[in-house]
């Protein structure tokens, strides 16, 4: 989606995909006093991002509602009951497909409401602001990084891992070159992937037919949200929120100067186009040549990429005007998508 009004400003989307089945899941709500933007990066199958697409935004609506408006405490709540709901469904649905209870999803939500932006998330998704460089700094556009990759690759976080169970040794191992939670996992929080967090999966027979076996004391994982509010500023542009596909390509800087430096329209097009160019590079290909490469074989190339950039403009007297009521989200396979129809899929009045 090229360009699109919200509240205070325009936004874009794309999305790429790289996996069998789509494990992005994205989606923007708009009304004349907010904005909501989601982006939900699924592993181990599709089943907990398309759930988490299905119910999140419904519950920060709900919670928002009964509080008299947006906090972070109806942020927690909100990332809380879709995690319930979502474990609950895995009990019911064990007997019948017992690889749910290892699916899981990261989760980066952005809310801008009375002028304060709310960035959470679980996971290693990022969210990235561009912002106007003050006197001192050297570049025309800076890039903020809002979010906490909650991924044990960086050290911060294996410490935290690490500190939560001090009489298990082998809580992180690096395995073929890369840490991961119990030789599995490199996010330590998400929704879903119940048997890291609820022992009684590892004991059930039906799973133990199936899944890795993981004896657990205690969670690994957590479904806790780690949150920044922040009054949005003049010198605040646009911000960028991505899938960990996009980042693996491109770091914060370059993401940003792309943004700054381009038109709006198709701007989230021309992102997943840069990270799409620096894969062919690594495997010293040509752009044209990993775009004809099938879905499933080409997740060897590069991840599922989901990227969408809002843009703040602080015009005050069209804050309310200039959005529309509206709920925006990605198609379920990227491959059997007709973007002739992307108009059918903005469902006016979600809530």
């Amino acid at each position: 989606m090229d360009l699109k009004p919200h509240a205070s400003g325009d936004f874009s989307i794309a999305v790429v995909q790289a996996n069998s089945s789509l494990e992005d899941q994205s989606q923007v709500f708009t009304s004349p006093s907010a904005t909501y933007v989601g982006v939900y990066d699924g592993h181990g199958g599709p089943e907990a991002s398309r759930f988490v697409n299905r119910h999140l935004f419904s519950y920060l609506h709900k919670f928002s509602k009964e509080q008299g408006g947006l906090s972070s405490d109806v942020i927690k709540r909100a990332f809380s009951a879709t995690e319930e709901d979502f474990i609950q469904l895995v009990k019911r649905s064990l007997p019948v497909m017992p690889k749910i209870a290892s699916v899981g999803s990261c989760c980066l939500v952005g809310a801008i409401s009375e002028g304060e932006l709310y960035v959470a998330n679980l996971g290693d998704s990022r969210a990235v602001l561009g912002r106007k460089g003050f006197d001192g700094e050297k570049n025309s556009v800076v890039a903020e990084r809002l979010s906490t990759d909650h991924n044990v690759s960086c050290e911060k976080v294996r410490k935290e891992v690490e500190s939560l169970h001090p009489d298990d040794q082998a809580v992180v191992v690096y395995i073929r070159g890369v840490w991961r939670i119990k030789g599995i996992i490199q996010v330590s929080r998400s929704i879903g992937d119940a048997y890291l967090k609820k022992p009684e999966f590892n004991r059930d027979p039906i799973f133990q037919q199936y899944g890795n076996l993981v004896p657990l004391k205690r969670p690994v994982l957590t479904a806790e949200p780690s949150i920044v509010t922040r009054s949005i500023r003049p010198h605040d542009l646009f911000l960028i929120f991505a899938s960990d596909g996009l980042w693996e390509q491109l770091n914060d800087e370059v993401a940003v100067e792309i943004v700054f430096k381009n038109p709006r329209a198709g701007i989230a097009k021309r992102l997943v186009r840069a990270a799409l160019q620096e894969a062919a590079k690594k495997r010293e290909m040509r752009y044209k040549d990993i775009q004809k490469i099938e879905k499933g074989i080409r997740r060897h190339f590069h991840d599922d990429i989901t990227v969408i950039v809002i843009y703040l403009d602080h015009q005050k007297e069209s804050f309310h005007s200039k959005g529309t009521l509206g709920s925006i989200t990605a198609p379920v396979d990227v491959f059997s998508y007709n973007s002739d129809d992307a108009e059918e899929n903005q469902v006016i009045g979600a809530f």
